[in-house]
């Protein structure tokens, strides 16, 4: 779950406001957003107040300026942080029809090819 959400002015100066929850209506904290700090989880960030208008999907990490999240200016009115499922499963298999040599994955994997060896990954149940 997402905890500390802080939108400030361009390079993080300025006044700021955290968020641990969504806000459906920002103005009267702030006037505009140039900078967002995502400590945890993932964050839904709205144009409009009440979730509506331009949306823009912003991970874990440092966004300096409204263009680093492609935002088209820098007017954030509403928030919502987006909840996940704790546990995934991913089970890969060599053959098709769920036969044959598999692996299971619980974490994020940056390459298959290196973590399961097969030339060929022909089918899979999440």
């Amino acid at each position: 779950q997402g905890e500390d959400h802080p939108l400030r002015g361009p390079g993080f100066q300025g006044r700021h406001y955290e968020c641990s929850s969504d806000h459906p209506n920002l103005q009267p904290y702030l006037s505009h957003c140039n900078s967002v700090r995502v400590d945890s989880g993932c964050w839904m960030l709205y144009e409009l107040p009440n979730y509506s208008g331009l949306q823009y999907f912003l991970r874990c990490g440092y966004y300096a300026d409204h263009q680093q999240w492609m935002g088209l200016s820098d007017w954030v009115r509403s928030c919502r942080l987006i909840l996940y499922a704790s546990s995934h499963r991913l089970r890969i298999y060599d053959p098709e029809d769920y036969r044959g040599q598999m692996v299971e994955i619980t974490e994020d994997c940056s390459c298959l090819h290196d973590l399961c060896r097969a030339s060929y990954l022909a089918s899979l149940t999440i």
